[in-house]
């Protein structure tokens, strides 16, 4: 199925249309073919020119460069997270392992946006995990007592000093750590599309049908066309199992979000005039929501098994009804217009929260499966998973090897029932944090 490009991510409409957009109609060799262009896919092409700049190395992606995962997720850059199955006490080395995972990937952000000096919105303001229920105090302070074992900063707070902070009275507890960031991620992963070295060959809106191993090459088959390459990467995270990469070890899901216009001056100051933050939910399927610089509201609540390739107009507007009713409950005095925009993405899931990271032989390389965390990992794990397919060895790929390895996942039909169910389970515990 085509997968189309769509106008609706409040982030890309944010940015100056982009020109010049290339698309394969000529047979090619190359050294390197990467496979998805988001934060992964541009960060191994970045860092495979780095190591060799000789090197002929092609970018494919099936929507435009950017454009999809990397430019619909809320933002957040993350150094802990809560609800991946690692936080309780007997896996507390794992977790530590993930968490060491997310601060090599700030760091690698940190250090692109240093090195092209990145106008990204890049504010280094924490984050929420927050309930308006005040029986999620035990997970509060469990989760606390977790982080503060392990050396992060954090704070307990109450309804008080949330609505003081937040400018809503809808949360009644959470914990606030000040080691997350905030970004626009629409700036961030454009600002890598247009610093791509010049042996780096962008084709867009190229769709990858079906490959092969021969005999010394890979051939790849597009629509129109062929591509012979040295060696592959696959970094279309959660497009992997469409392309039979780690097809039993992963899976994607479709979220839909909405934002709102700028409030005016009145509609702010009557919030109490918050600066910008970020809030993840306590329960799994609660509502994550932002606050933006530019004083818009950013929901995301919804999250469901379906084709991932296309959503119709029709299909957004019955969940942008969820994204309405999550605002409203926090904000109540916000008139009924407020969306401006409203958009789906994918993320890609395993079983256990784990990423994959890959070498499946000397040609063929896998990467993805950040479980939304991807901006930071995703990028991390590109530049890695390049230093690798080079042959080379780095001490981030040591600490990335030592993570928990995805599990193995059942066959379909058996998968997506079990993901519906778990998904319908954990829809009703927070249906009152939608």
């Amino acid at each position: 199925m085509k997968i189309e490009n769509d106008n609706g991510c409040g982030w890309l409409n944010q940015l100056p249309k982009r020109l010049n957009i290339k698309t394969l109609n000529e047979d090619l060799i190359c050294d390197y073919l990467i496979v998805g262009a988001g934060y992964t896919g541009l960060s191994v092409a970045r860092k495979l020119s780095e190591i060799d700049n000789k090197k002929n190395i092609i970018l494919i992606d099936a929507q435009l460069a950017g454009e999809g995962g990397s430019s619909r997720n809320s933002g957040y850059l993350v150094d802990t997270t809560l609800n991946d199955g690692f936080t309780s006490n007997k896996d507390i080395e794992n977790y530590k392992k993930k968490v060491n995972i997310y601060e090599l990937g700030i760091k690698t952000v940190k250090k692109y946006i240093k090195e092209h000096q990145v106008d990204c919105d890049f504010n280094e303001c924490g984050k929420y995990f927050a309930s308006s229920k005040i029986e999620d105090e035990v997970k509060v302070k469990s989760f606390s007592n977790l982080l503060s074992k392990l050396g992060y900063k954090n704070k307990i707070l109450d309804q008080k000093e949330l609505q003081r902070r937040l400018g809503t009275s809808f949360y009644n507890i959470a914990v606030y750590t000040d080691g997350g960031i905030l970004l626009n991620p629409g700036k961030l992963v454009r600002s890598m599309v247009d610093t791509l070295p010049a042996n780096v060959k962008l084709f867009e809106n190229t769709q990858l049908l079906s490959w092969k191993k021969m005999s010394d090459k890979i051939e790849c088959k597009f629509k129109n066309n062929i591509i012979k390459t040295d060696k592959i990467i696959f970094s279309t995270n959660g497009f992997l199992s469409s392309l039979n990469i780690k097809k039993n070890y992963n899976f994607p899901i479709t979220l839909t979000a909405s934002m709102t216009r700028p409030l005016s001056n009145d509609e702010f100051t009557n919030i109490g005039s918050p600066k910008e933050w970020g809030v993840l939910p306590i329960r799994p399927m609660g509502a994550t929501i932002r606050f933006t610089k530019d004083k818009r509201i950013l929901i995301r609540n919804t999250a469901e098994i379906r084709n991932p390739n296309s959503m119709t107009t029709q299909e957004l507007s019955e969940r942008v009804k969820f994204h309405l009713k999550g605002i409203r409950k926090r904000f109540p005095n916000l008139p009924n217009d407020i969306i401006q925009d409203s958009w789906s993405g994918i993320v890609c899931r395993s079983g256990n929260s784990s990423q994959i990271f890959e070498k499946i032989d000397d040609k063929i390389f896998a990467v993805g499966c950040y479980n939304g965390s991807g901006i930071g990992v995703g990028t991390l794990f590109g530049e890695q998973i390049a230093i690798m397919a080079s042959n080379m060895q780095s001490d981030e790929i040591s600490i990335i090897e030592q993570r928990k390895k995805p599990n193995w996942l059942p066959p379909q039909p058996f998968l997506n029932l079990g993901i519906y169910t778990r998904l319908a389970y954990e829809r009703i515990k927070a249906r009152s944090e939608i």
